[in-house]
């Protein structure tokens, strides 16, 4: 097809192809089986770790029964015979597809004639969320099908959130990708590379986003979210400092908080950071908007700050050095916080500093790989953090 006659065709798809679905205006929550699970089928040999519907009932079952649906989390991976048995729980399901003649993994894709079908079959079966990704697939067939599938979606009457891994295939920024089209198409998409289970993997995911946050940081808000991929908290790649990083970075970060671990075997500490609900708060904060990377120092300390609702923010001081812990001495003023008196509440070690003003001095302890996470507010209105502190 002619790039006149496609750009021509991507324009009347816009005219009508708006998401209407009125979901996510915070950042999802749930748990996905990629990144820990992969496609693993050999249930023969390994039915603790292979795809199967014993293993998505557990993860509904551990989901619902172990307190993370009341914290938010509600979508788990699945195929179509689950989902009675997913929305019985509470939860809600959500599968994958791709817009090329094979999924990443080899499988059959849904190519442009089967969108609508697709879609018609997804409404059927009850799902909540799409996961489109983009292997075995062209620019031209993503320029065009992604947003009908949008447009297909919205068709069915059911709301489902769209999850796009468009922008991931033609480089993830601007001329490349158009992100103000894309939030009017899609819920969420993958910007970069998938995350592996491994420290250096999440430094390369945050090392883009802020590099890039110009062009990334305006794309986000309420129904319209960047995804830099899921939180791997829990598996064998992240110590437990790494995991308190990976949580506080996704939540300034306005990050989904998709799972992909064995919620079955959680140890009490990876659970701990998981549901820490002034995090969660955090991250689902109404005004919805991504934070960003203030400073980088030559310490090796870098400092991310997120404005939130009601004249609150939040502060993350990440140590990029792998000696020893730091002592970081900065003051609110350094940081673009107004005159006045605050206070902070440290998110992972539930204390409370106060009687700061923006020129007090104050430092900060901070693990190699680590953070210091506060949630900071105006003096005056300590008396309405204390529901979100308990």
């Amino acid at each position: 097809m002619a790039p006149v006659a496609v750009t021509r065709l991507l324009a009347l798809i816009s005219l009508t192809v708006a998401l209407d679905n009125g979901l996510l205006r915070t950042p999802p929550m749930g748990w996905m089986a990629w990144e820990r699970f992969r496609c693993e089928i050999d249930c023969k040999n390994d039915p603790e770790n292979c795809i199967s519907e014993s293993l998505f009932r557990d993860m509904a079952d551990r989901l619902a029964e172990d307190g993370w649906k009341e914290l938010g989390y509600e979508f788990p991976g699945g195929i179509a015979k689950l989902a009675k048995y997913i929305h019985d729980r509470g939860l809600k399901l959500g599968i994958y597809a791709d817009i090329g003649t094979q999924t990443c993994m080899g499988f059959p894709g849904t190519t442009l004639d089967k969108i609508e079908i697709d879609a018609l079959t997804f409404a059927s079966w009850g799902v909540d969320y799409l996961k489109f990704d983009g292997c075995s697939s062209n620019s031209v067939e993503q320029m065009l099908g992604y947003p009908l599938m949008s447009k297909a979606l919205n068709a069915t009457g059911r709301p489902m959130a769209f999850s796009c891994s468009w922008p991931v295939y033609v480089g993830g920024l601007p001329p490349n990708v158009n992100y103000s089209f894309l939030g009017d198409i899609c819920n969420l998409w993958r910007n970069y590379y998938d995350i592996q289970d491994s420290w250096d993997s999440v430094q390369g995911i945050v090392e883009w986003f802020s590099n890039n946050q110009d062009d990334l940081q305006p794309a986000a808000g309420p129904g319209r979210w960047n995804d830099p991929d899921m939180l791997i908290i829990g598996n064998f790649g992240l110590s437990e400092d790494q995991a308190c990083s990976q949580m506080a970075l996704w939540a300034i970060m306005a990050a989904p908080l998709i799972m992909s671990n064995d919620l079955r075997n959680l140890d009490k500490s990876a659970t701990a950071i998981l549901q820490n609900k002034v995090a969660i708060a955090i991250n689902q904060d109404p005004m919805g908007i991504q934070g960003r990377r203030l400073l980088q120092e030559k310490s090796h300390i870098e400092v991310f700050w997120r404005p939130l609702s009601q004249s609150a923010s939040a502060l993350v001081f990440l140590s990029r050095r792998t000696d020893m812990p730091y002592l970081y001495h900065t003051c609110l003023a350094k940081l673009n916080y107004d005159a006045g008196n605050y206070e902070a509440y440290d998110v992972f070690t539930g204390s409370t500093v106060m009687g700061l003003n923006a020129t007090t001095e104050f430092t900060v302890s901070i693990n190699p790989s680590g953070v210091v996470m506060w949630y900071v507010y105006p003096e005056q209105q300590s008396k309405q953090t204390e529901t979100l502190h308990y």
